[in-house]
């Protein structure tokens, strides 16, 4: 049975010079691209889509649904900048209440929702690796609704933003250079010009380095180790998707690890996947691997790359660095046997120590969060990038999306500063003509701002929890993961088994049977009633290849993630169907 797409309602329209329907857009194909800023998948799916919309300019329009996780994503405000920032080149419906979410019953970040030029749903996807999938169905769906004379090509209503010019845009993180070498210099990874910047002691430019896209993290070398490898700064080229090795004196860039391509399931490490920050720590760089949530080294002097902690999995989970759970890591700091680390989407500040074990400070999940000062298992933090270590051994924290630095120290947290906007990173200035401060990357101000060491102010208390729709099930329920390979690709098994899909819950306890990993991708599940409801985090990947075969055949990962609420009653549903990829049913 052919599905009416429903129509398109939220606060508002970006990126377009009046609004949007989907009657509007009658005789052009739409994608609907429902995601949320905070998404490290959700950025990978800008990228990966901008081919498809270069190739069906005429044909296809891409609508941005953004449908926020955080408080913070709901401000319209922060909206915009996050549009810019990541270079949105297509109209963005603003949808805080999710209320177009709920209506293509989205359950995850990001989904796809292909419309056809008739204003049917023709397909669904969740989660990244989709571009090819949707462009090979354009293929055939395009002839087939001109030769019908229901396909009528058009220009897009893309409207671009006015840009004001700053020396700065959109900057993440800075780090101070040797006095001996670069009195009162700072270098900056300036995301939003994608260059690293060097800045004088008076804070103007002297230098820019480019050939980056989006740096985000920087790391000095110590300086016999610079000498030895000929490069001063590993820089995480963030969505370069590589390691960049920077020499200060000639402005020379080499790649050190990567090659530019994202990696994705079955990749080995010379591949990467949005690397966010960089930290030297036990004799080598430490990189917050945050596009598959987990942490790995690179030596310098070898060359080697190796994963060193988190098992792909998104969560929070703590024990032995190979079976931790991260999620989205986005900040590191080094404090002798102790690399503290930011981790983004779980809204926590954690620790891995000399023995390789991860720790939790404060946070608790996925799906809770707020702004709370005190003890450290009461107090909540909103998606922080950034990290540093005072002199008195405390770490400062830049929660990002509370607009606040705070400090962590004897298990309490405080609040240094507030009313920043979006700082993303800190560092500590040691030659402040007023003493040591802490400087803070206020990245969607576009500027560095210092912070006294000795401030404190009352935070803002609040705590929230993501509210999505609970799904109500029965005790016994099964979950089905639906995926058909593209038009012109079959599931190819020839190597092994094509999927594979992994189910956990919090609480635990409210899963009896099910748990686990396994190469099916249906299951059955057994919850337990006197639990009642939480949420059941299911990861499925599928890979399909072209069917002619041959050396030439390319092979395709399609995965995702899902939290999806449940609540187990009497009445509840016997199915639990999440769409990993394929045509509309």
């Amino acid at each position: 049975m052919r599905v009416r797409a429903p129509e398109l309602t939220g606060r508002g329209w970006l990126n377009t010079a009046a609004p949007l329907s989907v009657r509007d857009l009658r005789g052009r194909f739409v994608l609907l691209d429902f995601w949320t800023f905070c998404c490290i998948n959700c950025l990978h799916v800008l990228d990966e889509l901008r081919p498809v919309e270069e190739q069906y300019a005429e044909e296809l329009v891409v609508v941005g649904v953004h449908s926020p996780k955080f408080v913070h994503e709901a401000d319209p405000d922060a909206l915009v900048a996050a549009v810019e920032r990541y270079g949105v080149h297509h109209p963005v419906l603003d949808d805080p209440e999710l209320t177009t979410w709920s209506a293509y019953t989205a359950r995850a970040w990001p989904t796809l929702v292909l419309i056809d030029p008739e204003g049917y749903v023709v397909a669904q996807y969740a989660g990244e690796g989709h571009a090819h999938a949707i462009g090979s169905l354009l293929a055939d769906l395009v002839p087939e609704h001109r030769s019908r004379g229901t396909l009528q090509p058009g220009d897009s209503p893309y409207v671009p933003p006015v840009v004001e010019p700053s020396d700065l845009r959109f900057p993440a993180k800075a780090v101070p250079l040797p006095v001996s070498s670069h009195p009162g210099g700072v270098l900056v990874a300036d995301a939003g010009h994608d260059e690293v910047v060097l800045l004088d002691a008076d804070g103007a430019v002297a230098r820019r380095f480019g050939g980056f896209r989006e740096p985000n993290g920087l790391c000095l070398l110590p300086p016999e180790v610079g000498a030895q490898v000929g490069y001063d700064v590993v820089v995480a080229d963030t969505v370069g998707h590589r390691l960049a090795g920077l020499d200060l004196a000639t402005g020379d860039v080499r790649t050190l690890a990567g090659d530019g391509t994202q990696w994705m399931q079955g990749d080995g490490t010379d591949r990467l996947s949005s690397p966010w920050d960089v930290a030297w720590w036990q004799d080598r760089v430490w990189v917050a691997m945050a596009g598959i949530h987990q942490l790995w080294t690179f030596d310098p002097l070898t060359g080697e790359v190796e994963v060193a902690a988190g098992t792909l999995n998104e969560g929070l989970l703590d024990g032995p660095a190979a079976d931790a759970w991260f999620a989205q890591t986005s900040g590191l700091a080094a404090d002798g046997d102790r690399l503290w680390l930011a981790d983004s989407e779980t809204s926590s500040l954690r620790w891995v120590d000399a023995a390789g074990t991860v720790h939790t400070a404060v946070g608790t999940g996925l799906f809770d969060f707020g702004f709370r000062d005190g003890p450290a298992d009461q107090a909540l933090l909103q998606h922080p990038l950034g990290v540093a270590v005072l002199p008195d051994g405390s770490v400062a924290v830049a929660d990002t999306y509370n607009g606040a630095v705070r400090r962590f120290a004897d298990g309490e947290l405080t609040t240094l500063a507030v009313d920043l906007a979006e700082p993303s990173g800190l560092y500590l200035d040691k030659h402040g003509v007023d003493g040591d401060g802490l400087v803070v990357v206020e990245s969607a101000a576009h500027r560095l701002t210092r912070v006294p060491l000795d401030a404190t102010v009352a935070a803002a208390d609040f705590s929230h929890t993501t509210q999505r729709p609970v799904t109500d099930v029965g005790a016994r329920v099964t979950l089905e993961i639906a995926f058909t390979p593209p038009p012109g690709q079959k599931v190819d098994d020839r190597f092994g088994p094509p999927s594979q899909l992994l189910v956990t819950a919090t609480p635990p306890a409210l899963l009896r049977e099910g748990e686990g990993r396994g190469t099916d991708l249906r299951r059955e599940l057994v919850l337990d009633p006197a639990v009642g409801d939480g949420v059941l985090h299911v990861a499925a990947r599928a890979a399909s290849c072209d069917e002619g075969g041959g050396d030439g055949a390319a092979c395709h990962m399609h995965q995702q993630d899902w939290g999806v609420p449940v609540r187990v009653t009497a009445d509840g549903g016997a199915v639990l169907a999440l769409p990993l990829g394929g045509a509309a049913t």
